[in-house]
């Protein structure tokens, strides 16, 4: 495993949306919400190429309104899905061909149906695949455990959201390293 280099990695947000959101334990949102945001902010300061994806987004609705803000600072295209994998749509195959990174972090809902099979097919196209458990949730906690075990399994890494941060700035200096401290105090 190498060092997370912001000019090598991609960040894909995979379905943490309206109708969603409800179905899920209040301090899993919370804490899913919190270190998105951070990952978001990271991203938009180290500029970190972001996708973001929602599932079925006519009847689970679009993207949370307290991370609309962000993905839009960050200029990000959301993506339409139907299929549980992101990898299956091809806007998401375009914007990994286009950038070829060698590391893709995923976060977003639910950890052990569209993260889990869109980790997997990102570790089998051979990408190296962090996971912050702080930045996944399912509607079980049961649920969610099993899918991060699965997801190392299938060789994905998981991590946390500061650890994602704190390899991407590398050292303590510099005006994102200011701006993200106070996020992650």
């Amino acid at each position: 495993m190498q060092r997370l280099d912001p000019k090598t990695t991609a960040l894909l947000v995979i379905d943490i949306q309206e109708r969603l959101v409800p179905a899920m334990e209040p301090a899993a949102v919370a804490r899913l919400v919190k270190a998105t945001d951070l990952l978001l902010e990271a991203a938009r300061l180290l500029g970190v190429a972001t996708l973001a994806t929602e599932q079925y987004p006519k009847g689970l609705g679009a993207t949370i309104d307290s991370l609309m803000g962000p993905l839009e600072q960050l200029r990000c295209e959301r993506v339409s899905k139907t299929c549980f994998s992101a990898m299956e749509t091809p806007e998401v195959g375009r914007f990994l061909a286009k950038l070829s990174p060698r590391a893709v972090i995923v976060v977003g809902m639910e950890t052990h149906v569209c993260v889990f099979q869109t980790v997997r097919e990102l570790a089998a196209r051979g990408y190296e695949v962090h996971v912050p458990h702080d930045g996944v949730a399912s509607r079980r906690d049961e649920d969610r455990r099993v899918g991060l075990e699965l997801m190392q399994r299938a060789g994905g890494i998981v991590t946390t959201s500061e650890t994602v941060v704190f390899d991407w700035l590398q050292r303590a200096e510099g005006d994102a390293f200011k701006a993200l401290s106070k996020r992650m105090r």
